[in-house]
């Protein structure tokens, strides 16, 4: 298109074009700019039980992923295919569970899970707790990132083709063979995104953890209480590390995209 334009044309398009990009891009830029400009380079260290907070995060966010994909994936797979009002009243359970608040999420879970509620009640009978400690920490991360795996793997499987199902069953595979073969390949692309769109939702989830597991403290949770307690300084560490560590997978998810064009 710009080919077709004289050079002072090709110039207003460019600058006409960037007027429209730079207020978004402004947006996404200022803070981390302000955040690199702020931070005293100097004096940059650790607060007491930071570390923890990282090993908590990133270890527990790791059993948290491998739960919610080994269950999300056969939902997203039979709301991908299911017709019907059952399928329809599921998909809007996840929905809700997707938009329903981090807040009001984790005071749900303390109403079910905690040590008054109907199921918390009866683990309290078998001798087991849903209070403040590793699993009750598992299950908020779950919470946090179920819906966005199931929504996100759920497109993916309704982007295959009905043919190439069609195809395997012709060829006598049963319909658990073909979603071995035919399914879960084609649809592992988009299912890995949706992991990571997963993985890094439960890692940064606070409001879930804040209600419902506030020990053993992950990296949101105890970047609040540096806030509260040190001032602004003392999270820039916690931040860092984020900041740092949260593009890794999408690096190789892009990597691994890019291997798989090739």
């Amino acid at each position: 298109m710009l080919a077709h334009l004289t050079a002072p044309s090709r110039k207003r398009h460019r600058i006409f074009g960037w007027a429209l990009r730079l207020p978004a891009l402004a947006i996404i830029a200022v803070p981390l700019l302000a955040l690199i400009w702020e931070t005293h380079w100097g004096r940059l260290e650790a607060a007491y039980g930071d570390w923890d907070a990282v090993r908590v995060s990133f270890s527990l966010s790791t059993c948290a992923l491998a739960i919610i994909v080994a269950i999300g994936t056969p939902l997203s797979f039979w709301l991908a295919k299911a017709k019907g009002w059952l399928a329809r009243t599921v998909e809007t359970l996840v929905l809700f569970s997707l938009l329903t608040p981090s807040l009001a999420t984790g005071i749900l879970l303390v109403s079910a899970y905690g040590p008054y509620g109907p199921i918390g009640s009866l683990l309290a009978h078998l001798g087991l707790s849903l209070n403040n400690n590793t699993p009750s920490f598992i299950v908020a991360q779950i919470y946090g990132g179920l819906a966005y795996f199931i929504t996100s793997s759920k497109t993916a499987f309704e982007n295959i083709p009905p043919t190439l199902e069609e195809a395997a069953q012709d060829l006598g595979c049963t319909p658990w063979k073909t979603f071995w073969l035919v399914n879960l390949p084609i649809a592992a692309r988009e299912i890995t995104t949706g992991a990571v769109i997963a993985w890094v939702r439960t890692i940064g989830e606070f409001g879930i953890a804040a209600v419902f597991s506030y020990f053993p403290q992950g990296v949101p949770v105890k970047l609040f209480v540096n806030l509260q307690n040190d001032g602004l300084q003392s999270v820039y560490v916690l931040v860092w590390i984020l900041l740092l560590a949260l593009p890794i997978p999408v690096i190789l998810l892009s990597i691994f995209k890019r291997m798989g064009r090739d």
